[in-house]
C-alpha cells in the first residue's frame, strides 16, 4: 500500500530562523516586486515602445555572467548570512537612489536603464547565497519544503507589490513606488541580524576549494539529469517568461479596452471612499491594469506553490515539473489570444501555478542532488541560466512585439517553448520518475 500522502504545508517555518527569513523576504519582496512594475511602467512612459522594456532587459545581462559564478563562489567560501546582508544593503540604497533621480524630476531613460543594470549585478551575487542559504535554516529534512515555501512568498509578494504598485503609480508616482521598496528593505536586514545560527555554518569549505567558479558548471555537465533540468529552465526562462516583460503594452492596448470598465469601477469605488481625494485620481488608469495582471499571476503561483510544498515530498516531483513544463507555455498561449480581461487573467493565474511548478521543483531537485560544499556554485549556475536567459528573451520579445504585437511575440515564443519541453521530456525521461 502506498504511503505518499500529502505532508504539512508549512512545517519548515517550524524553524525559527526561517519564520524570520520568511516574514523579512515577504515585505522585502513586495517592494521589489513595487519597484518592478513602477521602473517597467517609467520606461514604457518615458519611451512609448516595447522596444525601450527589451533594451532595458537586454542590457541587464550584462553583468550577469561573471557576477553570477562569482556569487556562487562568495556563497561557498563566506558565511552566506553576511554575504545576503551586504547585497541586500546596496539594492536598498540603488533603490533608494533610482527614487531621488525620479523625484527630482532629472530621470531619463538611460538613468532606468543604468540602474537596472546595477540591481542586476547585486541581484547576481545575492541569489545564489539565499538559494544556498535555506538548508542553513531547515536541515535536509525540510529542504524541499522551505524552496516551495519561497516560492509561495515570491508570488504572494507578487500578489501585493504589483497590486498597490498599479494605484501607488497611478496617484503618487513611480518614485513613491521605488522609495517603498527602499524602505522594506529594512524587514529582510533585521531578521538576518536576529538569526540564532550555529558557528559551524560560518565556513563549510577551504577557501582554495571554493575558488573556482566554474566548479558548479563542471558538476551539472557530468550529471545528464541536472543538465536536463537546467536546459528546460533556461529555455522556459527565454520562451515563455518574457511574457511578464510585455504586460505594460497588453495594458494599454490588446486589453484596455476590456479592462477599462473594471478599472473605472475600481477608480470610481476608491475615488468614493474616504480616502479617495488622497490616494486616488486614476491619472494613469493602465497602470492599474498592469497591476491587476501582475496580482493574477501572483495568485496563481501561490496556489501553485502551496500544491507543491504539499505534495512536492510525496515523490512526485518529476511528475509535477512535468506538468508544469507543459502547461506555463498552454497558459501563456491561451492568454496571447485572449481579448477579454477576465479570461485574460485567468489563463495568467494558470500561468502563474504552472510556473511555480515548473521552477521550484527544479530548483529542489538541483539542490537535493547537489553536495554541500558546491551548492553555492551549482545555484550560481541555475541563477545564470534562469536570469541571463530571462532577460535575453525580454530582449527578443520587446523586439518581436514592436514588429508583430505583444500578442504575436507572447505567442510564439509560448509555442516554441512547448516543443522544446515534449522534446526534452523524451530526452530525459528519468526527470519524469523523479521522486
Amino acid at each position: 500500500m502506498s504511503t505518499r500522502r500529502a505532508r504539512h504545508p508549512f512545517r519548515a517555518l517550524r524553524h525559527w530562523n526561517y519564520r524570520l527569513y520568511f516574514i523579512g523576504q515577504l515585505i522585502s519582496l513586495s517592494g521589489t516586486w513595487m519597484q518592478t512594475i513602477a521602473q517597467n511602467w517609467l520606461v514604457y512612459r518615458l519611451t512609448g515602445s516595447p522596444a525601450g522594456l527589451g533594451i532595458m532587459n537586454g542590457l541587464s545581462i550584462l553583468p550577469l555572467f561573471p557576477l553570477a559564478l562569482f556569487g556562487g563562489s562568495l556563497a561557498d567560501r563566506f558565511p552566506r548570512r553576511w554575504v545576503i546582508l551586504i547585497t541586500q544593503s546596496l539594492m536598498m540604497f540603488q533603490a533608494f537612489l533610482l527614487a531621488w533621480l525620479t523625484w527630482s524630476g532629472y530621470v531619463q531613460v538611460w538613468h532606468v536603464w543604468g540602474m537596472a543594470m546595477l540591481l542586476a549585478a547585486f541581484q547576481m551575487l545575492d541569489v545564489p547565497a539565499r538559494q544556498a542559504f535555506v538548508v542553513e535554516m531547515v536541515g535536509e529534512e525540510d529542504l524541499g519544503n522551505a524552496i516551495a515555501l519561497n516560492s509561495s512568498l515570491f508570488n504572494f509578494a507578487r500578489i501585493i507589490g504589483p497590486s498597490l504598485a498599479g494605484l501607488v503609480v497611478a496617484t503618487l508616482g513611480e518614485a513613491m513606488a521605488f522609495f517603498l521598496n527602499g524602505v522594506s528593505f529594512l524587514a529582510v536586514i533585521a531578521g538576518l541580524l536576529a538569526m540564532r545560527l550555529p558557528g559551524s555554518t560560518a565556513r563549510r569549505v577551504r577557501a582554495g576549494s571554493a575558488s573556482d567558479p566554474l566548479a558548479g558548471l563542471a558538476r551539472i555537465r557530468a550529471d545528464a539529469t541536472l543538465w536536463g533540468l537546467v536546459s528546460m529552465v533556461g529555455v522556459s526562462a527565454f520562451l515563455s517568461m518574457p511574457y511578464t516583460v510585455l504586460l505594460p503594452v497588453f495594458a494599454r492596448t490588446s486589453l484596455w479596452g476590456s479592462a477599462a470598465p473594471v478599472v473605472g469601477h475600481l477608480c470610481g469605488w476608491v475615488a468614493e471612499s474616504r480616502w479617495g481625494e488622497v490616494l486616488l485620481s486614476c491619472a494613469q488608469p493602465e497602470a492599474v491594469a498592469y497591476g491587476l495582471m501582475m496580482g493574477a499571476v501572483g495568485i496563481g503561483a501561490v496556489a501553485g506553490a502551496l500544491l507543491a510544498a504539499a505534495y512536492g515530498d510525496t515523490g512526485r516531483r518529476g511528475r509535477m515539473l512535468t506538468w508544469g513544463n507543459l502547461g506555463f507555455p498552454l497558459a501563456l498561449l491561451g492568454f496571447s489570444l485572449s481579448r477579454s480581461f477576465p479570461l485574460a487573467l485567468a489563463f495568467l493565474i494558470l500561468s502563474g501555478m504552472a510556473f511555480v511548478w515548473q521552477n521550484a521543483l527544479a530548483n529542489t531537485l538541483i539542490q537535493v542532488n547537489v553536495e554541500d560544499a558546491v551548492r553555492g556554485r551549482v545555484m550560481g549556475v541555475y541563477t545564470l541560466a534562469f536570469q541571463m536567459m530571462m532577460r535575453l528573451g525580454g530582449l527578443q520579445a520587446g523586439l518581436m512585439a514592436s514588429a508583430l504585437g505583444a500578442p504575436a511575440a507572447v505567442a510564439l515564443g509560448a509555442a516554441a517553448s512547448l516543443g522544446y519541453m515534449l522534446w526534452a521530456h523524451r530526452r530525459y525521461p528519468q526527470i519524469r520518475s523523479l521522486p
